[in-house]
């Protein structure tokens, strides 16, 4: 594993039209450099400039704020101990440059056409239909485009998409790790599934299937689906809660949605085991707003400690992560999304990349991407680790299931 000091970046958050400057720097096409190559857009021998198109509006504006504010916090801290040490000799700053898509195809393929020549990659980003409205774009012109928050394997497959990768789990890895728990249970469950017609939803139900197959301790006694763009699946849980099914497996990536699941199953009188995506299952912004606490139990994954946990800042670089965040990203709340923290991490997985890079280039940005073994980026969870040289997975591919116990989530081995 490299080891990696705290190093730091000059920001620059533009939400919407507005721009929030905290460091103004040098940006473009890139100086003269002892490297090899000629240096590609997007890097100097002073700075180095990513992009980021996220959710900063609507319903999933939540965890997409969160995707720009640790990044920003991680890089903005580190700041002021003068610069990222590149391999190639060079100490640079790093500027970001986020973009409001508020979630939307068009608008995110817009925000790339925009960044796309003054910055040096993309990354971060939340979504699988606003990071896919961009991918092939970001292929024929050979901009990176990394370590986004999609479980889309396809952002994972070299072959298929040489200039990306995936950072959080592939949404199969969180299905099929629930479906082996509840399959190892040894009691009979019939199962009910809400997923999100697209393939985000596909991607978590392969994965569950995968994970129950063989047992024949568990049944799926119906399988409905919702749009993204539904302001409603009042009448999805209505035709679930009819089968009684004692799990509920609710693939369901929209905030506002998943609250309102949980609140109408409880008018219903139906009250099944839940299970959450990772991203949409914070105890703060969904669990507790949703009287989670009336289920047997509400199950998610995670590989990241959850800031939100009462005892997350008394964990190591706790509380500097969270002092971080108000003083460089503008952040002044307990983060209730995960993302503040998985973005913290993509900071610490680049800055990993930078110190190995021997070149101002984006081919060998991502020749030393895909070199990561087993790195311990901040606020893993045991059994967890950074590693993207295995094709076909995204940079964190491990997960532990984990279930809500009134304040937070805690690991568990066994469903029940």
């Amino acid at each position: 594993m490299r080891k990696s000091t705290r190093t730091a970046v000059g920001i620059v958050a533009l939400t919407s039209a507005v721009a929030l400057t905290l460091a103004g720097c040098a940006r473009g096409g890139g100086e003269g450099s002892d490297g090899g190559g000629a240096a590609s857009p997007g890097i100097t021998d002073e700075t180095i400039t990513l992009g980021i198109t996220t959710p900063l509006s609507g319903g999933t504006a939540g965890p997409g704020t969160c995707t720009v504010a640790g990044i920003t916090a991680y890089f903005g801290a580190v700041n002021e101990a003068g610069g990222v040490e590149f391999g190639d000799g060079k100490t640079r700053t790093v500027e970001i440059e986020a973009l409001d898509d508020g979630y939307d195809p068009q608008k995110a393929k817009s925000n790339y056409d925009q960044l796309k020549d003054s910055v040096f990659a993309m990354t971060a980003g939340l979504g699988t239909p606003t990071n896919r409205a961009y991918r092939d774009a970001a292929m024929a012109d050979e901009v990176p485009q990394v370590l986004v928050m999609t479980g889309d394997p396809i952002f994972s497959e070299e072959d298929e998409s040489p200039w990306q990768l995936g950072f959080v789990p592939i949404y199969q890895n969180e299905g099929q790790a629930f479906g082996e728990l509840l399959a190892a249970s040894g009691e009979d469950h019939k199962v009910a599934i809400l997923a999100q017609n697209d393939d985000y939803g596909e991607g978590y139900v392969e994965g569950f299937m995968a994970g129950i197959e063989g047992a024949d301790n568990v049944e799926v006694v119906k399988e409905l689906t919702y749009e993204a763009t539904d302001t409603s699946v009042d009448a999805q849980l209505t035709e679930l809660a009819s089968t009684d099914a004692d799990v509920f497996f609710n693939a369901m990536s929209i905030t506002p949605l998943a609250i309102s699941a949980l609140q109408k199953a409880q008018q219903l009188s139906w009250l099944p085991s839940w299970f959450l995506p990772s991203n949409t299952s914070s105890p703060a912004a969904i669990v507790e707003p949703g009287g989670g606490a009336a289920f047997p139990g509400v199950y998610t994954v995670a590989f990241a400690q959850a800031a939100a946990s009462p005892t997350f800042a008394e964990e190591e670089g706790g509380q500097e992560f969270l002092d971080d965040l108000k003083e460089y990203a503008d952040y002044q709340d307990v983060p209730a999304f995960p993302h503040c923290v998985w973005s913290y991490q993509v900071g610490a997985t680049l800055q990993q990349v930078f110190e190995s890079m021997t070149e101002p280039t984006r081919e060998n940005f991502m020749e030393e991407l895909r070199s990561i073994e087993d790195f311990q980026a901040p606020f893993m969870l045991e059994g967890t680790a950074v590693n993207t040289t295995e094709s076909g997975m995204p940079a964190v591919s491990t997960v532990v299931v984990q279930k809500f116990n009134g304040k937070g989530y805690a690991t568990v081995e066994d469903f029940g």
